[in-house]
């Protein structure tokens, strides 16, 4: 069974099913705030939800070490490389890309490469789940890709998100980008996205 879900599960159609899911991801990015639907076209081990796995099955390979904050996720790590060729980072501060708990604690996310002034772009990716995109609190935020200003309301964030936000946005360009997942649905919130205080 174990060897089942871990050659099983993957994209079935590896090139079109990427370049779908970069284009979702990359209109995310493009458009802080909308929530795109990377739908079922793999099937991880928990406790990575399918649209962190499209994610990490399009982006990640064996040059970006991806990190789990979950004990627990040797079925998902094997999983993950054995697909993208990706390795597991042992040092969360090394890894491109951070899976982290739905009961994460915020105030560690500023251990994360961050990038330097020389090479923004060597920071890292968080994905983050949460228990909805949609229904929690009303958040409004401001930034590139926002004409005005956008409201999300995402639910299960975890206690002080909006302080470590706000830390994250005031480094740019240095920063990490911050994904919501919630089953195959994606929210991206860059490093230019700022949190607006009500």
């Amino acid at each position: 069974m174990a060897g089942t879900t871990l050659l099983d599960g993957g994209f079935t159609a590896p090139v079109f099913q990427s370049q779908a899911a970069f284009r979702l991801v990359m209109d995310a990015m493009a458009q802080p705030g909308r929530i795109v639907d990377l739908g079922h076209a793999v099937q991880p081990p928990a406790p990575l939800e399918p649209a962190a796995a499209a994610f990490l099955a399009t982006l990640a390979d064996y040059d970006t070490p991806v990190w789990f904050e979950d004990n627990g996720t040797d079925a998902a790590a094997s999983w993950l490389t054995f697909h993208t060729g990706a390795a597991v980072a042992n040092n969360p501060s090394t890894a491109s890309f951070v899976v982290l708990s739905k009961d994460s604690l915020v105030a560690g996310w500023l251990k994360f490469a961050t990038g330097s002034l020389s090479y923004p772009d060597r920071s890292a990716t968080l994905l983050l789940p949460v228990e909805s995109l949609r229904d929690g609190t009303p958040q409004t935020i401001r930034g590139p890709g926002i004409e005005t200003v956008a409201t999300i309301a995402p639910r299960g964030l975890p206690d002080g998100f909006a302080a470590t936000m706000a830390i994250n946005t005031s480094r740019y360009p240095l920063g990490f980008d911050l994904l919501l997942t919630c089953g195959s649905e994606l929210l991206a919130l860059p490093r230019t996205t700022r949190l607006v205080e009500a």
